[in-house]
């Protein structure tokens, strides 16, 4: 350490002057804490995928439940029923596709000569795409099949895994399906009474997103299959249930499902000519098109209400993180936050309040009040129940405020024209 100059006004040299930092145990303690948590929440990514492929079979298979309630069944057999339901629709679906998928597979291996054969025939014929037909011709599988063991060990494992995760998010599905009272007075026991109503609005929104995203996706992908089927069979190309099958899978990953669908089709259909090739291509196009344009809208309805921007860059973050299980979660999870930004009131410095945002607190406040009423002295678990009632109710009202409100917008504009 460097000597000071002397004081001037005394001529006596200046005392050294150490500057100390200090940080509080509790600081410390905070921060190995923060890092000792985020180890441990990257080693609990699988489980934690697993926690979240429940919850929104939960929100899928909730609606169902409450539907044979409705019916006057009890709840745990209303369960049973829907769970069982599923079970045998899956396990009915892969005993009458996956034989012949797995046939059709080997047969599109057995004709790769004559695809092969078509293929370069067809990139011959055009000067640009001449270059390729030699390098088509003469591609060697051996060095492709020199890993193909290790490969194929590890994807075995890789899809024992998933089976095993899927199984346990299925059954653990199930518990908290019936266990939803306890689960859910816990949590709002853990939330102020004064809250309760905006978390059950927040866990109905959240139950609308994740349902109507994954009985979307359900609809969309069968329909996708059933097209392509349809399609393939009337071109007369061969396999088509196994090209079909692929196609209805690859669809759940919006704007990248067809591209990844046409290779296969495509090329199949060379097989027959290059006129149901060129049908093929275009008809997929076609379909893609009235696809993101009117199905998706359709059956998403309002669900999602994300724009194709997000869509697109939540599905590349989602695919980056965590590959295609990240893309599948990608367009829930940046729909439900969203949600949570409206729902908690997160002022954004360039918002305004509207009066749509007034109307809604106002409606808060009296729910919040009316809340406060009914459930004086009674326990976090029967609260909760009161809570999910009255925003169900709610929420019933605004739907039928919105559909009236449609049907007088557009006799008003029958009435114009």
């Amino acid at each position: 350490m460097t000597e000071l100059p002397p004081d001037r006004s005394t001529g006596l040299p200046r005392k050294k002057r150490s500057v100390r930092i200090e940080i509080a145990p509790n600081s410390l303690y905070l921060i190995v804490a923060l890092v000792a948590g985020l180890a441990l929440l990257t080693q609990m990514v699988p489980v934690i995928l697993v926690l979240v492929v429940a919850l929104m079979l939960v929100g899928t298979l909730n609606p169902a439940v409450e539907a044979l309630e409705q019916r006057k069944l009890k709840r745990a057999p209303a369960i049973f029923a829907v769970f069982f339901a599923v079970l045998v629709g899956v396990g009915a679906l892969l005993v009458f596709t996956v034989p012949a998928i797995v046939e059709q597979v080997a047969s599109l291996v057995r004709q790769e000569p004559q695809l092969r054969a078509r293929l370069v025939a067809l990139l011959s014929s055009y000067p640009l795409t001449s270059p390729l037909a030699s390098t088509v011709h003469t591609l060697q599988y051996s060095a492709m099949f020199k890993s193909f063991g290790t490969q194929a060990l590890v994807m075995s494992r890789d899809l024992l895994e998933i089976v095993a995760y899927g199984a346990g998010a299925f059954f653990l599905a199930l518990y908290i399906m019936i266990d939803r009272d306890r689960l859910r007075g816990a949590l709002f026991a853990a939330v102020p009474r004064g809250q309760h109503i905006k978390l059950s609005r927040i866990l109905l929104r959240l139950e609308v997103i994740v349902g109507g995203y994954v009985r979307g996706q359900i609809v969309t992908c069968a329909l996708m299959g059933g097209f392509l089927f349809a399609l393939l069979t009337a071109t007369g190309v061969p396999n088509a249930l196994a090209i079909a099958a692929f196609g209805g899978l690859a669809d759940v990953l919006p704007f990248v499902g067809i591209f990844l669908t046409m290779i296969p089709a495509v090329l199949a259909a060379l097989a027959v000519s290059s006129v149901a090739a060129t049908i093929v291509l275009v008809l997929l196009l076609c379909y893609e098109e009235f696809e993101s344009r009117v199905l998706v809208p359709l059956v998403y309805g309002r669900a999602l209400r994300l724009p194709s921007s997000i869509v697109l860059f939540a599905l590349i973050a989602g695919g980056s993180l965590y590959g295609i299980a990240g893309a599948l979660l990608a367009l829930p999870v940046a729909a439900a936050l969203l949600m949570l930004v409206e729902e908690l009131k997160m002022d954004l410095p360039g918002e305004v309040a509207q009066a749509a945002d007034r109307s809604i607190e106002r409606s808060d406040t009296v729910g919040e009040a009316e809340y406060l009423r009914r459930t004086d002295g009674m326990g976090a678990e029967q609260a909760a129940g009161v809570a999910a009632a009255m925003t169900t109710a709610r929420a019933l009202r605004e739907k039928d405020d919105e559909i009236a409100a449609e049907k007088l917008a557009a006799a008003t504009g029958a009435a114009h024209d």
